[in-house]
């Protein structure tokens, strides 16, 4: 009897640990859901039908000559090359942002543009986003 009742416990114990270990696993997936922002080049941007809520990352090269600044309102086309977003920030840019340059923005999709909530910019003359250098080798535009 008294084996019997080491077993039951031990087994009642392996079950609410389990129990505990999915709802931490349903807790977690719940929280990095909102945190997920995937990754877009522009190609796949005009291709996709990208939700208006969905927040996402686009990313390629600030196309020259389309840079435009007015106080704070920005506003830019990143292209892969093949394919152009028109991007609108409100906000300070990196200091390294500028034209003919590799970048990412964080944002959403409104009438085919691009409204950036967060910009991001090379570190130095030969860093550019892995995301960025991938969508670009795709296309054949870009060697390291």
């Amino acid at each position: 009897m008294a084996m019997g009742l080491k077993k039951r416990r031990r087994i009642q114990l392996i079950v609410i640990a389990v129990f505990f270990l999915i709802v931490a696993s349903i807790l977690i997936g719940f929280a990095f859901k909102d945190g997920i922002e995937f990754f877009r080049s522009p190609s796949q941007v005009v291709s996709e039908n990208i939700n208006e809520d969905e927040v996402f990352r686009i990313g390629g090269l600030v196309k020259e000559n389309s840079l435009l600044k007015d106080g704070n309102n920005v506003s830019f086309i990143v292209t892969d090359r093949a394919n152009e977003v028109e991007v609108k920030f409100v906000g300070i840019l990196p200091d390294l942002f500028s034209e003919g340059t590799g970048m990412i923005a964080t944002g959403r999709l409104k009438s085919n543009i691009f409204e950036a909530t967060e910009i991001l910019a090379k570190h130095d003359e030969n860093y550019m986003p892995k995301e960025v250098a991938d969508a670009l080798k795709e296309q054949g535009v870009f060697q390291e």
